[in-house]
């Protein structure tokens, strides 16, 4: 986008005169284009309607000198114009976000949920026990919880995470192992 650009009184009357003559006109006038610019940038995909249409409509002010002597028909039209550019614009600089992925079927799921299973039951009793509490609570339960649990296992928090971690890693490894001998 541009660089910022201050608006004084003078250029945004001059604005307006170009709209309406009539001040109360001019004003509806901008609301409307506003409106409608808005509407083209969201209807094309963009989440930065209001940015983009804001931006669209400084551009147009900055060039007022120009246009108020020389340009004839409905200003509207102009506006569309420049959002046009502004959009193909705001397009180069906006990364193309990937699609998420599609969902697992039902069938993939299932396999995964009975692997998980056999790994959990194959683990020693007391890795079982620490991925179930490990993984218990959320958010900030989850810290007040793992505190509680390193302190009962009279070990430090940062011991916890590491003995949780190589389990959840051994785990992995069993899972994935399972699922593809239950793909083949």
């Amino acid at each position: 986008m541009a660089k910022q650009w201050e608006i004084s009184q003078e250029a945004f009357d001059r604005f307006l005169d170009w709209l309406d003559p009539n001040r109360e006109q001019a004003g509806i006038r901008y609301e409307e284009i506003r409106c409608r610019l808005i509407k083209i940038f969201t209807c094309r995909g963009s989440i930065a309607g209001e940015e983009l249409a804001d931006e669209t409509i400084n551009r147009v002010m900055r060039r007022m000198q120009e246009l108020a002597s020389s340009y004839k028909g409905d200003p509207a039209l102009y506006f569309y114009g420049v959002a046009r550019h502004v959009l193909r614009e705001h397009v180069k600089k906006t990364p193309v976000i990937p699609p998420p992925p599609a969902p697992d079927p039902p069938e993939q799921k299932e396999l995964e949920y009975r692997c998980l299973e056999a790994c959990m039951a194959a683990l020693a009793p007391e890795n079982r026990q620490l991925m179930l509490e490990y993984y218990k609570e959320e958010r900030h339960a989850k810290i007040v919880h793992r505190k509680e649990l390193a302190a009962r296992m009279g070990i430090a928090p940062n011991a916890l995470r590491i003995r949780a971690y190589r389990t959840r890693a051994a785990l992995q490894v069993c899972v994935e192992k399972c699922i593809q001998k239950g793909l083949r």
